[in-house]
């Protein structure tokens, strides 16, 4: 047997030129912009549209990150500790990384998957939490390159569509979120900001997206835990990143974070709860824009909780992931595997 194990992520441009592109793709997809089926012959157009209009903001925040995206070398990193890590608990496996709207690719990932002679692959998601607009993105995706493909259909492989709830991951980010409180004067004080990455509240409402549910239930095992470690702090979960004129995920991490200026707040631990690597939204968005909001809203102490990356617990949970998802390897069809 040769085990593989795909790592599934968003992908980002690796320098200016690259940042048109890479949106263009982005928008093309229509898990991001879900037109009517009477409608979707505008997909392209559309995207070609909008990524031509954000590009200049866009590169101006990539700039402002020094140039382009770090997330294809966190990905890199947490490929190479978690195929270090798995030979370590006894299970050799190749690591390949499938990006989803910028290279490497997706497609590009699966030919070296082929050219390997894989024949058992586990398909990991970078996401801990589910959304159509993410993992599921992805996987339709592999779900399309295998109905192409006999070797594929025949090939043994299993998803792990989600794995917020694991311990080994909320152990991972509880600590990390304890680090940062000691660096307070008076931690007792600080409020726990969970901002993570919104989504049309279309998708769950009409689409049945998990994803609002399981954030909640996430920083719900996530707070639990640093009850149980003593830590006292009030908290909060907003949503960030929301783009055009549709209804996204509320609370809004803008406006929450004004909210919060006006209760008199003082001490925020922001802490990026739907990224394992840092990327512009950490770097760029939270670092500048809403730091910079935090201190015209009267907030004076600001620290932001670092994005796991190849973080010792979260890695060797990876791996146990990994483990445990074998038994359920085996000859499925695409469509069971990724619907």
């Amino acid at each position: 047997d040769k085990l593989g194990v795909l790592l599934l992520n968003l992908g980002g441009p690796d320098k200016l030129e690259d940042v048109q592109p890479f949106l263009y793709n982005l928008f093309a997809d229509p898990d991001i912009i879900r037109l009517p089926r009477l409608f979707r012959f505008l997909q392209k157009p559309l995207a070609r549209l909008i990524s031509t209009l954000r590009a200049p903001k866009s590169s101006e925040g990539y700039a402002a990150i020094g140039g382009g995206s770090p997330l294809r070398k966190i990905t890199d990193e947490q490929a190479a500790a978690l195929a270090k890590e798995l030979e370590r608990k006894g299970l050799p496996a190749k690591i390949y990384v499938g990006m989803r709207y910028w290279y490497p690719f997706t497609e590009e990932a699966i030919d070296k998957v082929k050219a390997d002679g894989i024949n058992r692959l586990v398909i990991l998601p970078l996401y801990p939490q589910f959304s159509i607009s993410t993992s599921g993105s992805s996987l339709r995706l592999l779900e399309s390159i295998f109905r192409r493909d006999e070797y594929l259909l025949n090939m043994k492989h299993t998803v792990i569509p989600s794995w917020y709830h694991r311990k080994g991951y909320v152990k991972s980010m509880s600590n990390l979120i304890k680090n940062e409180l000691l660096k307070f004067e008076k931690p007792e004080e600080a409020h726990i900001f969970f901002s993570a990455h919104g989504v049309p509240v279309s998708y769950v409402e009409k689409a049945g997206d998990p994803y609002k549910d399981e954030m909640e239930e996430c920083v719900d095992f996530i707070m639990k835990d640093l009850r149980q470690e003593g830590v006292i702090c009030e908290h909060t979960l907003a949503y960030q990143s929301r783009v055009g004129p549709v209804e996204w995920l509320r609370p809004y991490t803008d406006q929450t974070i004004k909210d919060l200026g006006e209760r008199g707040i003082k001490s925020l631990l922001v802490v990026p709860i739907s990224f394992v690597s840092e990327h512009i939204e950490t770097l760029e968005e939270m670092d500048m824009e809403y730091r910079e909001l935090a201190e015209e809203s009267g907030i004076t102490n600001w620290r932001r909780v670092p994005a796991l990356g190849c973080e010792p617990t979260f890695i060797a949970d990876l791996a146990d992931a990994v483990i445990e998802s074998l038994p359920f390897v085996g000859p499925l069809s695409a469509h069971q595997v990724c619907s």
